[in-house]
């Protein structure tokens, strides 16, 4: 166990790890920890603290993919079919997905750095109004009703002025998801809340997010903890001010280790070096947004190589492909695969990041993973032979 530092008389005690450890048990850490014996989806959400969700069905979305590896019997969509039952709310948190209401409730009141203009405000209130009255409305009665026009998005197109404005209302703590239809985002009202009464409730809640996080990605690298750190500000920028002394109080609060001039970080009640880290021998693709490898930084150190995230890379320029899910056998991630569904047939083509030919997985467990993905998106055909690259793709470091 970590044990407190208490040579610092001018802050907390400093959880320190007095055990020597090395690369490969923080690999072995960060796999088994994230990967939990699967539980119910409450739990899971519960444990994760929060589930990062992603538009893109390849062959699923984001926040599927992540559950399926942790929720007994999982299927595709479940937790679209199952959020207004569960305590958890959809909101931006790091970035966009689901967490306890608990978590959310502790970034709101939230102001946004831009205040709107008279006339935004004004159209605000009035599609507030027009909610409570019809308690959850889809945006097309929204702008069935207003006609507000369109918007440029971020990405240079035209998006109806009616989502954008529901969008902002949503971040801005007015409005609430209360279910999706068909992926659609449901609107209902937010009750306001009340403002942290004094400083001190603001640290305490900053440190609780910031907690909520190191759980979800540890162990960290010094640089990525600062990363979380600034996009949680997207979450709660009424507390941008206040991001270094929070960054300081999460280093303090952290077990850590110094291996090869990289600073990491834990929780303080843990150590990478029990034996009860044992990741199995199961073969799994993984979402890009996945806890085990959302952290390129971290990915790199642990396993070599450079992964990239290429949805929006034109497709002459991609090296893995559009959506390349991560393949992690043990502790390693030695490759990745391309899946889409075709005809109601799925479909994957594997590619290798320098693995020799034998120290590759079993094909019978690759098999396997396939199968449960099958059962996951409900197909009724059995999956497509699995295609290889003909040659491992040099995928150098970062």
């Amino acid at each position: 166990m970590p044990e407190p530092d208490r040579s610092n008389s001018h802050g907390p005690a400093r959880a320190v790890n007095r055990t020597r450890l090395t690369l490969e048990q923080l690999r072995r850490y960060a796999v088994a920890r994230s990967l939990f014996k699967p539980t119910t989806l409450g739990r899971a959400i519960r444990k994760l603290g929060f589930v990062q969700a992603d538009p893109i069905r390849a062959p699923a979305r984001a926040q599927d993919l992540t559950l399926r590896h942790r929720v007994v019997d999982y299927l595709a969509g479940d937790l679209e079919r199952r959020y207004s039952r569960l305590p958890i709310e959809e909101d931006f948190f790091v970035n966009y997905g689901f967490m306890p209401r608990a978590h959310h409730g502790l970034m709101h009141p939230r102001t946004p750095k831009t205040p709107w203009s008279r006339t935004r405000s004004k159209q605000a209130h009035a599609v507030l109004d027009f909610i409570r009255e019809r308690g959850a409305v889809h945006p097309r009665d929204v702008d069935r009703h207003f006609g507000h026009g369109k918007v440029t998005n971020w990405f240079g197109g035209s998006t109806n002025a009616t989502t954008h404005l529901l969008d902002d209302m949503h971040y801005r703590g007015l409005l609430r998801i209360a279910r999706r239809d068909g992926g659609t985002r449901i609107y209902a009202i937010r009750e306001p809340a009340a403002p942290p009464p004094d400083d001190a409730t603001v640290q305490a809640r900053l440190d609780a997010l910031l907690d909520v996080l190191v759980n979800k990605y540890a162990p960290l690298p010094l640089a990525s903890l600062g990363q979380l750190a600034s996009l949680l500000m997207g979450g709660a920028p009424q507390w941008s001010a206040m991001r270094a002394a929070a960054l300081a109080r999460a280093k303090e609060r952290c077990a850590r280790t110094r291996l090869s001039g990289t600073d990491w970080f834990w929780p303080a009640t843990e150590s990478p070096a029990w034996a009860r880290w044992r990741p199995d021998d199961q073969i799994r693709l993984l979402t890009p947004f996945d806890p085990v490898v959302w952290d390129r930084r971290r990915f790199a150190l642990f396993w070599g190589w450079s992964y990239r995230f290429e949805a929006y890379t034109p497709a002459p320029k991609r090296k893995l492909g559009y959506y390349a899910l991560p393949l992690l056998w043990r502790d390693r991630v030695i490759g990745w695969g391309n899946l889409r569904v075709a005809g109601g047939v799925l479909h994957a083509t594997i590619g290798y990041a320098g693995t020799a030919p034998g120290d590759a997985p079993p094909a019978a467990g690759l098999d396997d993973e396939l199968t449960r993905i099958n059962e996951f998106l409900c197909l009724a055909q059995p999956a497509a032979p699995c295609l290889y690259a003909t040659a491992q793709t040099p995928i150098g470091p970062v």
